[in-house]
């Protein structure tokens, strides 16, 4: 039974630090966004993964006494201030209760009832569930010789995500183009912004525009945040006429910033003007799905997409 419990909390913790890292892999290089689309699944199974451990663990610890077995956790020998005898169980208990709420709510029907921002911020608290798994490993290891393997993969898994996190903040800030202004601002010029891509502007250090080219000849700009989980569109491109998410596929019209019908999701559009061959963007944003007019740069033939057949 003891092995078992070891082997479900080593999985757990291994699948754990690899949903961490699915993020910012993906930033770091599109070769890794495929992953994000499975990204939820892997953290539900988390979960049932932690859950099979914690359940083995009251079963086999904490149910054969006079107290209730979640008041046993809490009162289990030992105290919170010397390492060599630090209660580690109860932060176990707590990071299998925030990994229950989040694979509770990981549908898409909380996603849409409770908005983007706040299912986002929601799901934030994976890496409030991750420190307390490091607490619940590292004093957990001290206690014990025969798994003491698992404090070197605790801070391992730490120095992994961290870097990775780290790795893709930096690469985030060298290729946003940082400005601080509430007027017109000089983005680029427009030869700067790929065919059916975006580059990104990040406005008075906060909000993030993604400024795309598709057709050649035409721009718009959008909002950078997806309505379904806050992805970053300005790392996506144009397919088939919609801008599309590199996350999930979700899709926007560039010239209102709207879903196509049926769906119903919208993000905040801005306005552009070119001054000869440089971009400029009002960074001032217009209301989620406002239509406004579609920049033609008149010194490019537009390429055409062939019609499908």
């Amino acid at each position: 039974m003891t092995l078992l419990i070891r082997g479900f909390a080593s999985l757990a913790f291994l699948m754990l630090t690899f949903t961490l890292s699915i993020g910012p892999l993906a930033r770091i290089h599109r070769v890794f966004l495929p992953l994000l689309y499975n990204r939820r699944h892997l953290g539900v199974s988390t979960f049932i993964i932690a859950l099979l451990h914690g359940a083995l663990v009251i079963f086999w610890y904490h149910s054969f006494g006079v107290m209730n077995p979640i008041e046993s956790i809490f009162n289990s020998p030992g105290s919170y201030q010397l390492s060599a005898d630090f209660r580690f169980q109860p932060f176990g208990f707590l990071a299998l209760a925030v990994l229950f709420v989040m694979a509770a709510t990981s549908h898409d029907y909380w996603n849409t009832n409770l908005g983007a921002p706040v299912w986002k911020a929601l799901h934030m608290g994976v890496y409030i569930a991750y420190l307390f798994v490091i607490v619940h490993i590292a004093f957990g290891a001290m206690q014990d010789e025969a798994v003491s393997y698992m404090f070197a993969l605790a801070l391992g898994s730490v120095v992994l995500v961290g870097s990775l996190h780290l790795i893709a903040s930096f690469k985030g800030q060298y290729t946003d183009h940082q400005i601080d202004s509430k007027n017109w601002l000089d983005v680029c010029h427009w030869q700067d912004i790929a065919n059916d891509r975006a580059i990104i502007v990040t406005v008075r250090g906060q909000e993030r525009v993604a400024i795309f080219r598709y057709e050649s000849n035409k721009l718009a700009a959008i909002a950078n945040e997806c309505q379904h989980q806050n992805g970053p569109l300005g790392e996506g491109r144009v397919i088939d006429g919609f801008i599309t998410c590199p996350w999930h596929g979700y899709q926007y019209q560039p010239s209102d910033g709207c879903s196509p019908k049926p769906f119903t999701e919208k993000v905040a559009t801005y306005e552009l003007k070119l001054d000869g061959d440089r971009v400029w963007l009002n960074p001032k944003p217009l209301p989620d799905g406002t239509p406004r007019a579609i920049i033609e740069i008149s010194n490019v033939i537009p390429v055409m997409e062939p019609n499908n057949v």
